[in-house]
């Protein structure tokens, strides 16, 4: 699997369209734009082309970074996919590489968490297009005790917690947590 992820990686990058490459995983769905800024826990693929000792998955780490050989470590909480991969160039160009060629992409997102009147609240993995029901329903559903028709969602990186009207087209970003109230008559 990693050697086809590696071929198609190759020619992305002889026919240049490495940039394209970097960013496509990210941006492939409305939920998770372009300007998607990687947190603690994402996975990622990390390609220098030509160079496999360099190249591998990587997951943002507790400190907020990856460690990739020769340079050791590099800043990628907050930060684009692009923001990482420029960096990491530069810092191979700088006496290790000579034009060295980075691609990233993102394996899978961080976790979301649900707590509140669900029938099993805690940590679940995001994918691409979940919205807050299908994030219910992963927590086993409401509660009988659940009001249903708000959530409050706290966005990663934020401490404001907003109250939204639960709809259908709703969706869960990666890091969010979700709390479903109480309903009390």
């Amino acid at each position: 699997m990693l050697r086809i992820f590696h071929a198609v990686a190759a020619f992305a990058l002889v026919s240049g369209a490495h940039a394209a490459l970097a960013t496509d995983v990210a941006a492939s769905s409305d939920d998770v734009a372009p300007s998607y800024t990687l947190g603690i826990d994402d996975k990622l693929a990390l390609t220098v082309y030509g160079e496999e000792g360099l190249s591998g998955e990587q997951q943002v780490g507790p400190d907020g970074s990856i460690a990739v050989p020769l340079i050791g470590k590099v800043r990628a909480e907050g930060r684009t996919v692009d923001a990482v991969s420029a960096e990491i160039r530069e810092r191979l160009a700088a006496g290790y590489l000579r034009n060295p060629s980075v691609s990233i992409a993102i394996l899978t997102f961080r976790p979301f968490y649900i707590l509140g009147e669900v029938n099993k609240p805690g940590e679940y993995a995001y994918r691409k297009g979940l919205s807050v029901a299908d994030a219910v329903a992963t927590a086993q559903g409401f509660s009988y005790r659940a009001r249903k028709k708000y959530v409050y969602v706290r966005h990663a990186g934020t401490s404001e917690e907003l109250k939204l009207e639960l709809r259908p087209d709703l969706l869960v970003r990666p890091g969010d947590t979700l709390r479903i109230g109480e309903r009390y008559f």
